[in-house]
Parts: structure tokens; C-alpha cells; sequence
């Protein structure tokens, strides 16, 4: 594992050379600053109301990678003052889907701090988020010596078909997705790496129904307390060293974790979708992407009548689906 380890970090060191960075402000990171780092293609009409969100719980910098969009993403992001940025035209998939973009930021700007690796379509939530920001959480954990926190993906959608009420720059995605399934997931342990492998929910019901273990991984690791010993091997599934994948319970009791409310299944999915298809740059030759687009996913409809109309954190507390340990 360390041999492997150090594999990647030298893979995340040479690819350093395809990023050109457009606006450099992390000369304004400070000491005890949570950082949030970001992958982003053609995310325009989200951006806006994704920095809201993560301002508003307390996140000081965020570092992007913009991977060579066309919709003016990377405009608007160098002139945000706490956005540092960077492009590249190089190949997404030849980067471990961003992930050694990602891992280089990390080495050189994450070292010592909290830092939030998450896509721009992934709104994390943690027990008490409606009441205290997020440093009030990674205090916690200095003080509990707990270095990674994570957090399930859950998919969110609305009632009826995706495509049929539009989705405007700047809006609150969870006004029309608000929907989620509480349960229909299933959970293994990966010995390899010791973490939790997640599947399930509304993408294995409606795209994946006949291979159920095809299905997209809902198990995230986005929260952690960087290290230049760190790296991310599989997007934010799972990193090394392994003791960072250890965010369960094995004996008995609850670890404290949260969840990633995913807003993927706006009106410009299917737009998305047919894009990101016909760019195969994803994960088994845009295994998923293909999934989408065979079913038609602007007419499709992840509405059923077991369907929870999402509240807030209390609620997926209560179902199970994330916990806030011994945190009180």
C-alpha cells in the first residue's frame, strides 16, 4: 500500500504540468481555514448558488480545476475573491476522472488544513449545519483525533419528469429536487481498502435495474484533515493511507458522518447527459452516461410512492442514512 501510495502521488506530481493556473489567491488562505476543492466542465448555471451555499457554512477558499469549459465558468470564477483557478485542456479520464489534478492541489494547498473535496452538483450536510458552521464541526474532530469524515450521496429529484420544470442559474436545486429514496441501498465491506462500498437509491431502481451491481457508489469520503502522506485513490470513495477509510463503526456504537445531497437530476440533465456521453471521458467508457441516455432522461421519472420529500439533517438522522455519533 505505500508503495502504491507513492505511485500516485507521483502521478498527481506530473500531472501538475497540465494545469495553468488563471487566478492564484491562496495567498489569502489562512491557519484553520476549510478549503474546498473542485473538478468543474461547463457548470455555469450551478456555480452561483453552489459558492452561496458553501459560504454560507463557513467555508473560507475554494481551489477549482476548470476542465476546458465553453459556457463561461472559468470567467466567472476568476473573479470570485476567494476562488483560486485553474484550466486545462488535458484529458479528464487520463487524470483518473480529475482525481490527480485534485490530489496535486491538495500536496502543495490542503497540508494541515480541513479540506472538502466535492463535485459542483454535491451539497454536503452534517449533523447541526442549520445551526453551526462547519469549523464547529473539524474543532471537533481536532479534538476528538478524527482526521476523515464521510458522508453518503444521496440522490435528490422531483416529482415528475426531470425535464419538465426548468432549472435558472442561481436557483436553490432543492426547491423542485426534493425528493430522495430512504431506503433500497445496500452496503460491503471492500477488504482491499477497509471502506464501506454504498449502492442503491434512485439510479439503481430507474437506470441499472437489471444490474443493480453496476450501479453508481454512494460512498463518499469528502471531509478530511490533509496530509501530504494523503492521497485520493477513486474519486472521494477512498484514499490511503487506509486508517482514513475507518469512518464506521466496527464495534458496536456510531461514528459520526453526514451526506452529499446530490443535484444531479435538474432540468439540464438531459443536455448533460448526451454531452458527457459523447465525450467519453468517464468511468468504463461512460458506462453511466450510456445508462441515462438509453432511458431517455428528460422524460424519465425517479418519482415513486416511496418517495421522502426531503426536511433536513434530523430527518436522515432518523432514517439511518447519516449520524452525529457522540457530537452533541
Amino acid at each position: 500500500m505505500r508503495v502504491k501510495r507513492q505511485r500516485y502521488k507521483a502521478r498527481a506530481f506530473r500531472k501538475r504540468r497540465e494545469l495553468r493556473c488563471v487566478a492564484d489567491r491562496t495567498s489569502q488562505i489562512g491557519r484553520g481555514d476549510v478549503l474546498l476543492f473542485c473538478t468543474a466542465r461547463n457548470e455555469d448555471v450551478r456555480l452561483p448558488y453552489f459558492l452561496k451555499y458553501y459560504r454560507n457554512l463557513g467555508v473560507n477558499h475554494f481551489l477549482f480545476v476548470d476542465n476546458d469549459s465553453t459556457d463561461g465558468s472559468l470567467d466567472y470564477l476568476s473573479q470570485q475573491e476567494d476562488v483560486s483557478i485553474w484550466h486545462t485542456t488535458a484529458s479528464y479520464k487520463r487524470s483518473r476522472f480529475g482525481m490527480d489534478w485534485i490530489n496535486h492541489l491538495l500536496w502543495r494547498y490542503g497540508n494541515n488544513h480541513w479540506t472538502l473535496v466535492v463535485d459542483p452538483d454535491e451539497f454536503f450536510v452534517y449533523p447541526f449545519c442549520d445551526t453551526r458552521p462547519i469549523n464547529a464541526l473539524t474543532d471537533w474532530l481536532d479534538a476528538s483525533g478524527v482526521r476523515s469524515f464521510s458522508a453518503m450521496l444521496l440522490d435528490m429529484y422531483p416529482k415528475g419528469p426531470i425535464g419538465d420544470v426548468p432549472y435558472k442559474r442561481g436557483d436553490n436545486p432543492f426547491e423542485t429536487a426534493l425528493w430522495f429514496d430512504s431506503g433500497n441501498y445496500t452496503l460491503r465491506r471492500n477488504h482491499a481498502y477497509h471502506e464501506l462500498w454504498i449502492q442503491g437509491g434512485p439510479r439503481a431502481r430507474a437506470f441499472f435495474a437489471d444490474h443493480p451491481e453496476k450501479a453508481p457508489a454512494l460512498n463518499k469520503i469528502p471531509l478530511v484533515k490533509w496530509s501530504r502522506r494523503n492521497v485520493y485513490l477513486s474519486s472521494t470513495h477512498a484514499l490511503l493511507p487506509r486508517g482514513l477509510n475507518h469512518v464506521y463503526e466496527q464495534w458496536g456504537g456510531e461514528k459520526p458522518s453526514g451526506a452529499l445531497l446530490h443535484a444531479k437530476f435538474l432540468s439540464t440533465f438531459n443536455d448533460k447527459a448526451r454531452e458527457e456521453l459523447k465525450r467519453r471521458q468517464h468511468y468504463a467508457a461512460s458506462m453511466e452516461y450510456r445508462a441515462y441516455v438509453r432511458k431517455g432522461p428528460d422524460s424519465t421519472d425517479l418519482w415513486c410512492r416511496w418517495s421522502e420529500r426531503y426536511i433536513n439533517w434530523r430527518q436522515l438522522e432518523i432514517l439511518g442514512l447519516m449520524s452525529k455519533g457522540n457530537w452533541a
